[in-house]
């Protein structure tokens, strides 16, 4: 009798960890369809991850495309920019030549063109002097107005030229936004995926202990099971359990000096860059001197620029006639105007450091016949 209630108590104890089992195996089965959830998840993340990277990396190119269009649009305006200075002093040249002509005429009145028409042999030879005075005026008035035409448009070609410039760096600093846009969202990314590992992480170190549980009680199972057979043969009684598989865990003086307060820090032609990285050819003469040093006019002329641009900085041009010009650039200040004739040693500008400069100097240049000349060969 005893033996007989001892059987049923052992059999309700299989049947309770049965039940046991049952329980632990349905968390298991929701842990490990937790654990494939978080799986998709961070491959999802991680292709994302990727595309963003490869975005970043579309958005570094453009940037660096849009950067190296930037510079040869400045190097676009630095030609222009030249090219106005030259077709400046070519107006200016036209109409100091016009003045004179028009001065001696002042001054001599109508006597010698007079003269001229008289001395005519024939009535055509008569008609051909009296047209050849007209077209020299008209020469003088047309040259003038070709002149001020190609002043004009080179200056609307670098007013485009600078309006596109602008247009490319509003370009780059979209991308430059849209390139920070993107990191944060990389690094958002990677975050949740760094999340996502932690989370499989403990959800596979929770399916271990289940499994690890599940595979315990199962053991306990099969040996209550093992004992209540025993037993029952005993008192020739039969009974048994199944037992579930297990799951794994998963020089010639022309020109004055222009800066006498200062030393010669750079001559003209080739030199290493500033910033000593590769060399450059050098087209001026730099005058070392503290800002606001003041810079006089090398020689007595006519001033055809005064300008600012990247690279020059705030400049001033003086026309001295003959094809011959001088640049002084960097300026912190400029004391003259386009058209405002100066005599040598006036005092036309300050010692700065604008523009494309390394530290408050005078930049010199001498141009003959438009061409940047060792200033040395005329001081």
């Amino acid at each position: 009798m005893q033996r007989k209630r001892f059987i049923s108590l052992l059999l309700v104890f299989i049947l309770a960890f049965g039940m046991t089992v049952q329980v632990q195996a349905s968390s298991i089965e929701e842990t490990k369809k937790k654990g494939q959830e978080l799986k998709s998840k961070k491959s999802s993340a991680e292709a994302e991850k990727a595309a963003l990277a490869d975005q970043l990396n579309t958005l570094i190119e453009e940037m660096d495309e849009t950067t190296t269009k930037i510079a040869e649009k400045q190097e676009e305006i630095a030609e222009k920019e030249t090219e106005l200075i030259q077709a400046q002093i070519d107006e200016n040249n036209q109409y100091e030549s016009m003045k004179k002509r028009i001065k001696y005429m002042y001054e001599n009145g109508n006597t010698q063109f007079i003269e001229i028409l008289f001395e005519s042999k024939s009535i055509s030879d008569f008609l051909n002097n009296a047209e050849y005075i007209t077209q020299i005026s008209e020469y003088d008035r047309d040259m003038l107005d070709e002149f001020k035409e190609t002043v004009k448009r080179v200056d609307d070609q670098k007013k485009v030229l600078e309006s596109e410039k602008t247009e490319l760096e509003t370009l780059q600093a979209q991308l430059q936004e849209k390139q920070n846009e993107v990191s944060v969202l990389l690094e958002e990314k990677a975050e949740e995926i760094s999340d996502l590992e932690a989370a499989i992480g403990e959800n596979a170190a929770k399916l271990k202990a289940l499994q690890e549980e599940a595979a315990r009680q199962q053991r306990m199972r099969e040996e209550a099971a093992a004992a209540a057979a025993a037993a029952a043969q005993q008192g020739n009684s039969s009974g048994g359990g199944t037992a579930g598989p297990s799951i794994p865990p998963s020089g010639n003086g022309t020109l004055s000096n222009p800066c006498p307060s200062a030393y010669i820090s750079s001559e003209f032609g080739g030199r290493a860059s500033p910033g000593g990285i590769g060399s450059t050819n050098h087209k001026g003469r730099d005058y070392a001197a503290g800002a606001g040093s003041p810079i006089y006019a090398a020689a007595g002329g006519t001033v055809t620029t005064v300008a600012y641009n990247g690279a020059r900085g705030n400049y001033v041009v003086i026309n001295h006639g003959n094809g011959l010009s001088t640049l002084y650039q960097h300026c912190s200040a400029t004391y003259v105007s386009v058209g405002q004739s100066v005599s040598v040693g006036q005092n036309i500008a300050a010692v700065g450091s604008t523009g494309a400069s390394t530290g408050p100097h005078l930049h010199f240049e001498v141009w003959v016949g438009g061409v940047p000349v060792d200033p040395r060969l005329h001081l």
